[in-house]
């Protein structure tokens, strides 16, 4: 197994100041302090070449380990029933998976983001290297596998903007290390937060949890990917746990349909010693439920158009977690978060859709500006 790029870490230098104008467009940018080069190859190059070069920052990354998709897009009026062939009115493949788009969401916001992930010596592996590469992610933990195809999923996009997903895990599932790589673990434990997804095996999540919990890195596990239960030991470890409605009644086998079924639901969750549990709640917004706390409600910040669902959910978390990284309150983590998968929706793709740090800004002004004028 090969990696691309293997220049040096991030340290683990103190946390970042927070801001008190978190709203700030004109902050400096912390990922103009490392070069980037004009393309990653897959052949992976000195970190003493002034292309590998990447200079510490005082600010902790998001690190993000998680799956790394081509999103192959058909758009259709209405899923084929049983046995049906039915005609596309158009298609095409973009980089995706709920990893590969949480990353570049990190990226497209302005904060320094690791990707840790695999995918195959093929075509879809270098769209997703591209993708990456243009959303300002940082590829020095992109590992390549010549064993197995990069994954990729079949995105079945309805005129109403809704989709449906089939997920072939590929370099996602398979071909991980017995024993993660020290280089991973130690951009793990140099994070301001480690952000997960269930689209890689359970055993590598455990792994990098431990090594993140070991150095006082908080988690987040957002729920998409497998139906399977989470296992109790991941449980366990995880900061803050960030299910949608169907996902929380999948898992804890309860009734999501009212706010109060969904309350009685992150409970169930809390037992399992998850203290925080972000419900994304589509056209109804979305609630942190932290245990012995009121749960803080963020109502859906509305979109002129809604063009595609897809990855706004991973937008919504991702935001979420650099807002936190970045020191805010959880209110106005929510808030971020709500901007990002506004503007998401309005676009078509997943990564392609993310919006950046100018934009979000952007549209919380606009908000609070319509708010002081009523």
């Amino acid at each position: 197994m090969k990696s691309l790029t293997r220049g040096p870490l991030l340290s683990s230098s103190p946390r970042q100041q927070c801001r008190s104008q978190w709203w700030n467009a004109e902050r400096p940018h912390p990922t103009t302090e490392r070069p980037i080069p004009a393309r990653l190859s897959f052949a992976a190059f000195s970190s003493s070449s002034p292309a590998g070069a990447i200079s510490v920052s005082a600010a902790k990354p998001v690190v993000v380990v998680g799956s790394a998709n081509a999103d192959i897009y058909v758009e259709i009026d209405r899923l084929p029933l049983e046995g049906e062939t039915i005609a596309a009115r158009a298609g095409q493949t973009l980089a995706g998976g709920k990893g590969a788009n949480q990353a570049c969401c990190g990226g497209r916001l302005d904060y320094p983001t690791y990707f840790v992930g695999q995918i195959g010596d093929d075509a879809h592996g270098r769209l997703i290297e591209d993708a990456l590469r243009g959303g300002g992610v940082r590829l020095d933990r992109l590992a390549r596998v010549s064993s197995a195809p990069t994954g990729h999923a079949v995105v079945m996009l309805q005129s109403d903007g809704q989709n449906a997903i089939i997920i072939v895990g590929g370099a996602n599932m398979s071909c991980w290390p017995e024993d993660p790589r020290d280089e991973d673990l130690e951009v793990v434990r140099s994070a301001g937060v480690l952000l997960l997804q269930r689209e890689i095996p359970d055993r590598v999540n455990i792994q990098v949890t431990q090594a993140a919990k070991g150095a006082g890195v908080p988690v987040i596990l957002d729920a998409g990917g497998m139906e399977a239960p989470v296992p109790d030991e991941l449980m366990k470890l995880v900061d803050i746990f960030s299910p949608n409605e169907t996902e929380l009644a999948r898992l804890t086998g309860m009734p999501t349909e009212t706010f109060e079924q969904i309350s009685h639901a992150a409970k169930r969750i809390h037992e399992k010693g998850v203290k925080k549990v972000l419900v994304k709640l589509g056209a109804k917004g979305s609630a942190l439920f932290i245990e012995g706390e009121d749960p803080i409600v963020q109502p859906i910040i509305p979109a002129s158009e809604v063009l595609d669902t897809t990855g706004a959910g991973d937008t919504f978390t991702a935001a979420f977690a650099v807002a936190l990284v970045e020191c805010k309150p959880m209110k106005e983590c929510l808030k971020f978060a709500a901007a990002a998968a506004s503007l998401c929706v309005q676009v078509k793709g997943a990564i392609p859709s993310m919006p950046d740090r100018a934009a979000v800004v952007e549209l919380l002004q606009s908000l609070q500006a319509d708010a002081i004028t009523k």
